[in-house]
C-alpha cells in the first residue's frame, strides 16, 4: 500500500515547468581608452554591481550566465560571491535559444550581457521583436521574462 501511495504521489506532483529570466546589461565601464575592447568597471559601475547584488539577493537565482568580458563578470561578481554560485560563460553569437530555454526549465536565471545583445536575447526568449538595442549610456534596464508552459510574460523596469 505504501509503495502504491508513493508511486501515486511521485506521478501526481506536477513538475515545475516555469522559468524566470532576469537579464541585465553590464554596469558602467571605464571609457578612457576607446580602443580597449575589454574595459573594467568604473567607480559608478562598481557601485551599480553592488546594487545589483542587493537587488537579486532575494530572487532565489539558481543559475548565472555572463559573457566572458571584464565588465560583465565584474557586474555579476558581488552577487555571485554572495550566494556562492558559479558563473556560466556564454557567447551571444553562438547561443541556441531553444536549447537555452529547455536546459533552464524550472530555473530562476540571471543573464548579464551588453547593450547590443541583451534586448535580442529577450526577444529570442519571448519569440517576438519587442525590445530595441539599449542606449550605450543606459545601464539600468532590467528585463524580466517568465516562461510557463506556453504562457510568456515579460517586462522592462529601470533599477537605479
Amino acid at each position: 500500500m505504501k509503495l502504491l501511495l508513493t508511486i501515486f504521489l511521485v506521478f501526481s506532483i506536477p513538475e515545475n515547468d516555469c522559468s524566470t529570466f532576469y537579464l541585465i546589461r553590464h554596469a558602467e565601464k571605464v571609457r578612457t581608452n576607446k580602443s580597449d575592447r575589454d574595459p573594467k568597471l568604473n567607480e559608478k559601475g562598481i557601485l551599480r554591481a553592488l546594487n545589483w547584488k542587493e537587488y537579486f539577493l532575494d530572487k532565489d537565482i539558481t543559475k548565472i550566465y555572463s559573457t566572458n568580458y571584464k565588465r560583465t563578470l565584474e557586474t555579476v561578481k558581488p552577487f555571485q560571491e554572495a550566494i556562492g554560485l558559479a558563473t556560466i560563460l556564454y557567447s551571444p553569437s553562438s547561443i541556441d535559444y531553444k536549447d537555452f530555454i529547455s536546459s533552464n526549465k524550472g530555473e530562476i536565471v540571471l543573464v548579464v550581457g551588453h547593450s547590443n545583445t541583451i534586448p535580442n536575447f529577450v526577444n529570442e526568449l519571448i519569440n517576438d521583436q519587442v525590445y530595441a538595442q539599449i542606449d550605450d549610456l543606459n545601464n539600468s534596464n532590467l528585463y524580466i521574462v517568465n516562461l510557463c508552459d506556453s504562457s510568456i510574460s515579460h517586462r522592462l523596469i529601470k533599477v537605479n
